[in-house]
């Protein structure tokens, strides 16, 4: 699962990143959460021959996918992430994965290891090394009753690697910068095509830092939502007994 993530560096970093040009300046961001706006990277128009300009382009989308089949978006769930292993044969991100692949900059991502108690430990998982990552994600464009138009994305998950699987079974797919040609190719490309894409980051890729519950409020969106915090101790399970017994006594339940 993927229900926060952060993209920190500049927009020309970025831009270099996903290799597109036109990016328009924007601020840190340091908890995107679900229903917000955020950056994807598509293949663009084909190039004319001797052409130098970027076959990819950017565009801004709602997190949270929207098919177009959908009539009442307040009856449908938000479709902030798409499970890799079926999205290609579910209905809601079918078309998507056949036509409309892209790509989600982020610097890295947060998740919650549950504890027992209320709230989980809120981690920040970011690559070991630094710099940008590309999301696996999938956007739609939702025309609304009223006739206007809405483009919407979701992240791509899949099981999480070794350095993830101690606090969530699940994380985003990445994208490494060599097969962002292939995965945004959806001209020749099918689904199948670019399944073995669609796999768990490698292990020692990410490190996890435990950070403070700051995170958890979308209205907290300063840096010092990624400073590392304590991990709290997970709460004491109680033995549950039988009423009249005590440690003293013996019992056969």
């Amino acid at each position: 699962m993927c229900g926060r993530f952060a993209l920190t560096a500049t927009p020309d970093r970025t831009a270099a990143f996903l290799g597109v040009a036109g990016l328009e300046d924007f601020p840190a961001r340091y908890n995107i959460a679900p229903t917000q706006p955020i950056l994807v990277a598509i293949a663009g128009a084909p190039r004319a021959p001797g052409s130098n300009l970027p076959d990819r382009q950017p565009m801004l989308v709602r997190w949270g996918l929207i098919p177009t089949w959908v009539k009442d978006t307040r009856e449908f769930p938000l479709l902030f992430n798409a499970r890799s292993e079926g999205a290609a044969e579910k209905a809601s991100f079918k078309a998507a994965m056949r036509h409309r692949r892209a790509l989600v900059p982020a610097s890295g991502f947060y998740e919650w290891r549950q504890t027992g108690g209320k709230k989980g430990q809120p981690y920040w998982i970011r690559p070991r090394h630094g710099g940008v990552v590309a999301f696996a994600g999938l956007i739609e464009t939702y025309a609304e009753p009223g006739g206007s138009e809405m483009d919407t994305g979701a992240i791509l998950t899949v099981n999480a690697n070794a350095d993830i699987a101690h606090i969530h079974d699940r994380m985003p797919v990445v994208i490494d910068p060599s097969d962002f040609a292939r995965w945004l190719d959806c001209r020749t490309l099918e689904p199948r095509d670019v399944a073995d894409l669609l796999r768990p980051a490698q292990t020692d890729f990410f490190e996890a830092i435990p950070v403070s519950d700051l995170v958890n409020k979308v209205a907290n969106t300063g840096p010092e939502i990624q400073e590392r915090g304590e991990i709290r101790p997970e709460p004491e399970k109680v033995r549950r007994q039988k009423p009249g017994a005590d440690d003293s006594q013996m019992t056969l339940f």
